[in-house]
């Protein structure tokens, strides 16, 4: 029996950012997903990163499931084109409904909401509550900052120097794709 499709779950920002980058490395993930056969599950925005990545997506033909708060349905223009939609309660469900419906985690270019999504996730494996892979597409050096505080709080004695094991950094979507590839080789390899 064939693997369960992959569905990669994209956190990025609801703004375009002041780098063309940052939109290009969401239409090159966005249409790399399709391409693979994978699906999409992102915060259901037509705007900024999130909505090229989504038009990318399913441009290509990708499956993909939107999640939104009902609260940000005027603000992020929930998509109507998905193969799937959830409208959730609040930002914590709609955190939860994206992380539980994907295997793995890309933290593309964002802001505040892209923060807070990507230490979520990032606790709940320091936790031990799952194990899939949290990528930082670090774009033009943008995660560089982070990576930074995150090595200030395994320095300051805040954390184990295991937490940085927990992020995979690539400088792009084709890191990104080519280290999912060989992570589901393996997978698949050792179920044999």
């Amino acid at each position: 029996m064939p693997p369960p499709r992959l569905s990669v779950c994209v956190f990025c920002g609801s703004r375009a950012g002041d780098d063309p980058a940052y939109a290009a490395a969401a239409i090159e993930l966005g249409t790399a997903i399709a391409a693979e056969g994978w699906e999409l599950v992102y915060g259901a925005g037509d705007v900024g990163l999130m909505g090229a990545v989504a038009d990318a997506a399913t441009a290509a033909g990708a499956k993909s499931l939107g999640v939104i708060p009902v609260h940000l349905l005027p603000r992020e223009k929930g998509r109507a084109d998905l193969s799937r939609y959830v409208v959730t309660e609040n930002m914590h469900e709609r955190k939860k409904v994206m992380y539980m419906n994907s295997h793995a985690i890309a933290v593309l270019p964002g802001g505040a909401g892209s923060l807070d999504e990507f230490f979520e996730v990032l606790t709940w494996a320091q936790l031990g509550l799952h194990d899939k892979p949290i990528y930082l597409v670090d774009v033009n050096g943008y995660w560089q900052p982070l990576l930074g505080l995150v090595d200030h709080v395994i320095d300051r004695g805040f954390a184990d120097a295991s937490l940085r094991g927990y992020i995979t950094v690539v400088a792009g979507p084709a890191a990104l794709v080519a280290d999912l590839r060989a992570r589901r080789s393996a997978r698949t390899a050792s179920a044999e």
